[in-house]
């Protein structure tokens, strides 16, 4: 049975939380987990360090929950701190001798699961030409673009939310994801045509 809490809004979990009610702070990890987490992913591409990275990105929401005016939404606010959480992550490790670096964080795509098809020799191989095309796509597009298109596709954002996240006009936004998506589909155009 669920509880009545989880499906109280953000706002009545955030209140209750800033009145002291760690629980319902629970309610909102167990909520955006997973968004979390995937979010950081794009980021920090060892699942430990990702994880860790992810707690720590809550841990900081929680002891910062008394500054959170309800301007956007929790989601906003809290997708906010896991990237800075996430950047401030990939300085240290930049800081880091070389040696520290796992060979398989290069190996590693965000959007390993984005692309599923059946599994055939031909198909298998179409679908990494794709998956490799958008991955040089994307690693291109100016840091804005890239940005706007991922908080649409990836994490869900409305329009409206991406605007305050990215401090900008939501006609910016819809301008910025529709150049993502072109230079996306141009690209991808001449391999979806054999």
């Amino acid at each position: 049975m669920v509880e009545p809490a989880v499906r109280d809004s953000d706002e009545q979990l955030v209140a209750r939380v800033q009145k002291g009610d760690k629980r319902s702070f629970d309610l909102l990890v167990l909520k955006y987990q997973h968004k979390v987490l995937a979010l950081v992913r794009r980021y920090v591409k060892d699942h430990a360090e990702a994880e860790d990275v992810a707690q720590e990105s809550f841990v900081r929401g929680y002891r910062a929950i008394g500054s959170f005016r309800g301007d956007s939404a929790f989601y906003t606010w809290l997708y906010r701190i896991a990237v800075n959480t996430a950047k401030n992550a990939l300085d240290a490790r930049k800081r880091r001798p070389a040696s520290d670096v796992d060979i398989d964080e290069v190996e590693d795509y965000a959007f390993s699961d984005a692309l599923r098809v059946e599994e055939n020799p031909e198909n298998l191989l179409a679908t990494q030409d794709v998956h490799r095309v958008v991955q040089e796509v994307l690693a291109n597009l100016p840091e804005e673009l890239r940005r706007a298109l991922e908080l649409r596709e990836f994490d869900g954002l409305a329009y409206e939310e991406i605007a305050a996240v990215m401090a900008c006009p939501i006609g910016t936004v819809r301008s910025r994801i529709f150049r993502a998506r072109e230079a996306i589909d141009e690209a991808i155009r001449p391999l979806l045509e054999t």
